[in-house]
């Protein structure tokens, strides 16, 4: 019998039961979280991609357990919602990666809650994507800690302007290495009580940037896997990735040593996986799609998690699995009470780690993204088109068995019909606004990414998450949020700007209700694009970045309740007004 620290697992009449020994350790175990941004199933060396290696994210499943057919999300942000509720991301208000479509509601209960609550200390370090403006901050939904950026992608990975719960910081070197060393701090100050470590790298995710010792291995390879149609890679894009998904390794390397090196490695849970399929037409098992994909190669992503002296080693799971699942078993597996008032989609996975062959119940596990649905059971996927794929024979889904099978693809179909009535939002609009305002969070920033751009202004790229608003050219230009004041009093207003030279003397005005404020930005600031230097292939749509200066535009005193908050530019003496990158608004005096 399969022995887990403080819990020991018997199965009775093929039920799960959990019960306490005699010897149970007092404190719970800690957690290590690592999650990959736009990592492949196939960009590892466990998985016979023979272009790379990877033998400490390999080493996870070596000494732990592989789940072979685990499933998340098209695209970032709906991952991270499913993993972090234990829910489909369509229930939670994800329904997007940028723009405010990407925030969690506020009413969902996060795993950082969960064991927050449990008496851990909880903390994350990089990439957030489920919402800026607290309380969908991370620090407003429970991690004490966060060491990162909350948007959904970031425009340089040298030295970038990062943020340390709420406040601006400048980050050090390679950020993959970078987050690492702010997760390595954590862990240390907080060994000697249990510790929730959310390690949430935005690396191999464009723009394909990384430290010369990793790509150098990469820049002229001749790379014999490719993906299963050829013509469609593009070769650039894939040495930049792996040599990205190596450091990332490495830097896998640097938790799983530091926590050998404390001693905490047998008291350690550590999972590892991706967010979504590979970001680039590349060797994936020659599995169909990529991401964006509601087909197997846009979800299927690896799945490993250790517990040396707890999990038996080399352990491989086939049956079908998902983000969905992770909250439930990672508190199963930790001994630690949910208590969350919304129902479930995902099941602790529990019974599956201590014995990877275990009776387990068919289950189906849906994927979505922007209107499209697909669904996996162990044998079948039905695509998005209606179109059936017996995924035991045809892996790659290169044959429709539908006419082979139609009572399957008539009952796959009858089951999407029934999911999206059940967790689809009745309307895709998104109508939330950005709160503004609270005592115990008073700083809310509003970057460009979350406005509407009137008139000329246009975005520096078409990927708003870190873009800044350009062209602004005419007195009847403006930038608007819709905004909900929670805490009525006075305000710090402050502009993120830069102005050429013959554009000083610009007049601005922002405005909210009845409340108003003006400000002249007489100072010249404009300092050059950066980014391009460190790329190893030119970018798409992601923003290049600028040192942005803060102006401070003045005070305004804002009453609670909604409305829209209005930049303008009153009088543009120049050719043109400032480029802005964000407003923030800080509580000075709350009127309560």
């Amino acid at each position: 019998m399969p022995t887990f620290r403080g819990v020991a697992l018997f199965f009775m009449l093929g039920t799960f039961v959990a019960v306490c020994p005699a010897n149970a350790q007092s404190t719970h175990p800690n957690l290590v979280i690592i999650l990959a941004d736009d990592q492949g199933w196939g960009d590892l060396s466990i998985e016979g991609n023979t272009n790379l290696k990877t033998p400490r994210i390999d080493s996870l499943a070596e000494h732990g357990v592989s789940f072979d057919r685990f499933y998340v999300c098209p695209v970032c942000a709906p991952t991270r919602a499913e993993f972090l509720t234990g829910r489909y991301h369509t229930r939670c208000g994800v329904m997007g990666v940028s723009k405010g479509a990407e925030r969690l509601n506020l009413d969902e209960t996060t795993l950082g809650d969960v064991f927050k609550r449990a008496g851990y200390a909880t903390g994350i370090f990089g990439k957030w994507h489920n919402g800026t403006q607290y309380p969908y901050h991370p620090n407003g939904r429970g991690f004490d800690e966060f060491y990162g950026f909350a948007s959904g992608h970031w425009g340089n990975y040298f030295d970038p302007i990062l943020e340390h719960n709420g406040r601006l910081v400048r980050g050090t070197g390679f950020i993959t290495d970078d987050l690492t060393s702010h997760a390595l701090q954590f862990i240390s100050e907080n060994r000697s009580q249990p510790f929730l470590c959310y390690l949430a790298y935005n690396t191999p995710h464009s723009p394909y940037q990384v430290p010369d010792e990793f790509y150098e291995r990469f820049a002229n390879a001749d790379l014999p896997m490719r993906n299963r149609d050829p013509d469609k890679e593009e070769l650039d894009k894939t040495r930049a990735a792996l040599a990205m998904v190596e450091n990332i390794d490495w830097n896998v390397g640097r938790v799983l040593d530091h926590l050998e090196a404390l001693g905490l490695d047998n008291n350690t849970i550590v999972v590892y996986f991706s967010d979504n399929g590979p970001n680039s037409w590349r060797w994936n098992g020659d599995m169909k799609g990529r991401k964006g994909s509601t087909d197997e190669g846009g979800v299927r992503v690896p799945f490993f998690i250790r517990w040396p002296g707890n999990i038996a080693e080399g352990g491989t799971v086939t049956h079908i699995a998902g983000a969905i699942d992770i909250l439930p078993t990672l508190a199963d597996l930790a001994g630690v009470g949910l208590e969350i008032p919304k129902p479930l989609d995902g099941k602790s996975l529990t019974p599956l780690i201590a014995n990877p062959r275990a009776p387990w119940e068919d289950r189906m596990i849906f994927s979505h993204w922007s209107g499209r649905v697909s669904v996996r059971t162990p044998q079948y996927r039905l695509d998005h088109t209606g179109r059936l794929f017996d995924m035991l024979a045809d892996p790659a889904q290169r044959v429709d068995v539908t006419d082979v099978h139609p009572r399957a693809a008539a009952r796959l179909a009858k089951a999407v019909e029934q999911w999206k009535r059940e967790a689809m939002p009745a309307s895709r609009a998104d109508a939330r606004p950005f709160p503004i305002g609270y005592v115990e969070f008073p700083l809310t920033v509003l970057p460009a990414r979350d406005g509407v751009p009137h008139g000329n202004i246009q975005r520096s790229e078409r990927a708003p998450n870190c873009s800044f608003f350009t062209n602004w050219t005419s007195p009847d230009d403006r930038m608007t949020w819709d905004v909900d004041v929670m805490e009525a009093g006075i305000y710090d207003v402050t502009v993120y700007y830069t102005c050429a030279s013959g554009n000083e003397g610009v007049a601005l005005q922002m405005t909210l209700g009845d409340s108003s404020v003006h400000g002249t930005v007489t100072e010249i600031h404009d300092p050059p694009l950066y980014g391009m230097e460190n790329d190893r292939v030119q970018r798409g749509t992601e923003s290049y970045v600028k040192d942005f200066k803060p102006f401070r535009l003045g005070r305004m005193t804002l009453a609670a309740g909604l409305g829209t908050l209005t930049l303008r530019a009153t009088n543009i003496p120049g050719q043109a007004a400032i480029d802005m990158r964000a407003v923030t608004l800080r509580l000075v005096d709350s009127a309560s």
